[in-house]
């Protein structure tokens, strides 16, 4: 009778979890099951995301498909309580009863000129806001700072960096997010993200 519970337990999602689909893999790391632990470290150089080899060859990808073909989400996810994800570049997924998944990559992208650019213009506008307790201002101009002096000292920087950024400009919960120059840095910083 016990057998018999735990099958329908599986069955609806309850048991392990009902598995992960991925249309394309480029990097990060999976897991599923019952305390399932997806833990990706990456410390790679990336530009604009992708992980293919030079010219877009396939060399270091597990996917066969060309470096920027469309990719579906694959349909039917095995059972109730699984995950679909139609490409994934980075990042961690786990799925199942007290799985967990990290990121804990310094994925490092080029810096475009025209992120650079965005990024001084909005960095030289801070001091000109009127200021209020908890308006956000510190924490973008922190995670501007930073972002320049990685970017001119090496040319690259965290995509971790980048997405913090990114959501603190587009959240419309600082004072900031409201500025064209913003707006330029969240749309450049997301161009490096997709």
């Amino acid at each position: 009778m016990t057998d018999h519970k735990n099958d329908k337990d599986d069955r609806n999602g309850n048991g392990t979890g009902g598995g992960i689909a991925i249309g394309r893999m480029t990097g990060g790391a999976v897991a599923a099951g019952e305390r399932a632990q997806a833990e990706h470290r990456g410390t790679g150089q990336r530009n604009a995301g992708r992980d293919s080899g030079a010219g877009g060859s396939a060399k270091g990808r597990l996917s066969d498909e060309p470096a920027g073909a469309p990719v579906n989400v694959p349909a039917g996810v095995p059972r109730a309580g699984g995950v679909a994800v139609g490409e994934l570049s980075g990042g961690a997924v786990a799925a199942g009863r007290e799985a967990r998944a990290v990121d804990s990559s310094r994925d490092l992208l080029a810096v475009t000129p025209e992120l650079l650019e965005a990024v001084t213009a909005l960095r030289g506008q801070l001091p000109l806001l009127v200021r209020s307790d908890g308006d956000g201002v510190d924490a973008v101009g922190d995670e501007l700072a930073g972002l320049e002096a990685e970017a001119r000292r090496t040319g690259r920087t965290q995509r971790g960096r980048l997405v913090r950024l990114r959501a603190l400009l587009s959240s419309g919960a600082t004072a900031v997010g409201g500025l064209a120059s913003a707006a330029a840095v969240a749309e450049a910083a997301g161009r490096l993200l997709t």
